[in-house]
């Protein structure tokens, strides 16, 4: 591609989905012709030390420390403006300025919101243009700053409530949250069937339990679901294998009825088959549910952007939200016999899918660049 734009992805691995999200962008950029992409998890660069310290206390959020996170995410939203932004503006400001005269990029993309670049844009004026790119159903006020100069927002109500904090109108675009290409294709259904030993006359209850766990009671659950004729339970440990291990006993038990799967990679090949899923309310993963209209289940939210995800689904009829541990196996029982309301789940899913996010959010912001020469001559003096 002639006089393609080098571009300066910004993440950081505060769960699985942010990283995803920049490399599904950093795959896009690539098939576009676009070769020179650099995606760099930021706060991991700066202060490892503190970035390992602050992922171990951001996944005990999952188990020990959800009033923690509740009083993080709620607190920080209330005093943001007054104190936080301070501080978290200067976090990262050292490598980051090393990043940007070392590579010189044209575009910033955060897929995390990293407002140092924003904040060393306002302090020193240099001109690279700086996209956000939020990846969850929910706004939360530190993903805005008025030198960003676009965001790429997942629904019409995000934007409407980014255009009442102040956001012009102009600088929000409606693109949905970018998923891995895999989840947007064409597949044989009959195929992932036989790849998985799965019963197509049954209906398959599929539950991402993943290495954090989603449900405390896993094991009961897939006892007594495994139980019912027309369900077959299927669940994905990921890299969890002391889950995984205590599951597999129950095989011999229930044999075809319960399938025990450890980490997967093409994850959407189970999407497609299945009739109901358990899982967290991730934005990525809700993303992926949306593209393929699976209905979900959703299993005590974790306070913060995965409630907010929870309540928005919830809204919208694309979800259940089960908040109660001795609720979980009759409301998921009610659902896999309720076919018109999966049906109409399936239906608010696709009301609200957005297709083919990553190529709409590239070609929006080169649209945007038009012929502009390239702004990589960053002179050290402004830093």
């Amino acid at each position: 591609m002639v006089n393609a734009p080098k571009v300066l992805i910004l993440t950081a691995h505060y769960g699985n989905g942010h990283v995803q999200v920049a490399n599904t962008l950093e795959k896009a950029f690539r098939q576009r012709g676009i070769q020179n992409v650099i995606v760099c998890d930021l706060f991991a660069e700066s202060h490892p030390v503190i970035t390992d310290i602050t992922k171990y206390l951001y996944l005990k959020s999952y188990t020990i420390g959800k009033e923690l996170y509740r009083l993080f995410y709620y607190g920080v939203e209330k005093i943001y403006d007054k104190k936080i932004a301070v501080w978290y503006a200067n976090f990262g400001r050292k490598r980051l300025k090393s990043i940007l005269q070392q590579e010189k990029p044209d575009i910033v993309i955060n897929t995390f919101p990293i407002i140092a670049v924003p904040e060393l844009k306002k302090q020193t004026g240099f001109s690279i243009p700086v996209y956000n790119v939020l990846t969850d159903f929910c706004l939360h006020k530190i993903w805005i700053h008025h030198h960003v100069d676009h965001y790429f927002v997942a629904t019409d109500q995000v934007k409407e409530r980014m255009v009442q904090t102040g956001v012009p109108w102009s600088r929000i675009t409606v693109t949905g949250i970018p998923i891995r290409e895999s989840f947007e294709r064409l597949v044989d259904r009959d195929a992932i069937y036989a790849k998985y030993r799965l019963n197509r006359d049954k209906k398959l209850l599929l539950i991402v339990a993943g290495a954090h766990g989603v449900l405390g009671n896993v094991r009961e659950l897939c006892e007594s679901c495994a139980k019912l004729p027309d369900v077959q339970v299927a669940v994905v440990c990921g890299k969890n294998e002391e889950l995984r291990s205590e599951l597999e006993q129950l095989r011999g038990q229930y044999g075809d009825a319960l399938q025990v799967f450890g980490y997967i990679e093409h994850l959407d090949e189970l999407f497609r088959i299945t009739a109901c899923l358990i899982t967290k309310p991730g934005g990525i993963t809700l993303s992926e549910t949306i593209a393929l209209q699976v209905p979900v289940i959703l299993y005590k939210p974790v306070p913060g952007q995965e409630n907010e995800n929870a309540v928005f689904f919830e809204q919208e009829g694309a979800a259940v939200v089960i908040r109660e541990e001795d609720e979980v196996f009759a409301q998921t029982k009610a659902l896999l016999e309720d076919d018109r309301r999966l049906q109409q789940m399936r239906e608010a899913m696709h009301r609200l899918y957005r297709p083919k996010s990553s190529s709409c959010i590239i070609e929006a912001i080169l649209a945007e660049q038009g012929d502009k020469q390239p702004v990589r001559a960053l002179a050290r003096t402004h830093m």
